[in-house]
């Protein structure tokens, strides 16, 4: 068996929008046996001080509306290091204006390695629109690795 392929999801400060991608999409390849699994990490050196404990409220009560118990809930924010990227198979930053300067200045040599979506943080859109952008993403993600381990013959948990 194929040792398990990891995603890595980049928001500023690993405290929103990055958590809830890596919690929604765990939980989605756990139940469609993808060998496939995420973690999460902020493309700035630190986060935000307005960030009050180790996960957004926004964030962790979808999930849990969802019914989805958060695995991470009690991890505080993690900045990335260069070995998140040799660790993660695909890279994706939530926020391509935001995010990309970021990446581009902390980790010059795999900028081009990380796919960007354009879901804004909560200054810009609220809650329930960003996570329910975040969901489709995710969701389609899913879907695309499910495709693609369905027309390689093998099983979702070989791929």
């Amino acid at each position: 068996m194929r040792p398990m392929k990891r995603v890595l999801f980049l928001c500023t400060g690993n405290y929103y929008r990055s958590r809830y991608a890596e919690e929604l999409f765990n939980h989605l390849a756990r139940a469609e046996q993808l060998a496939w699994r995420a973690s999460s990490r902020g493309a700035a050196e630190r986060g935000s001080p307005d960030n009050v404990g180790p996960m957004s409220v926004f964030a962790d009560d979808r999930l849990r509306a969802s019914g989805i118990v958060p695995e991470g809930a009690a991890r505080f924010p993690q900045p990335c290091s260069l070995a998140d990227f040799d660790d993660a198979d695909l890279v994706i930053a939530l926020k391509e204006t935001e995010h990309r300067p970021l990446v581009e200045r902390r980790f010059p040599e795999v900028a081009d390695r990380v796919t960007y979506w354009h879901v804004d943080d909560i200054d810009f859109a609220h809650p329930s629109v960003a996570l329910a952008m975040i969901d489709d993403h995710i969701r389609a993600l899913v879907s695309a690795l499910r495709s693609s381990v369905r027309a390689s013959g093998r099983s979702p948990a070989q791929t």
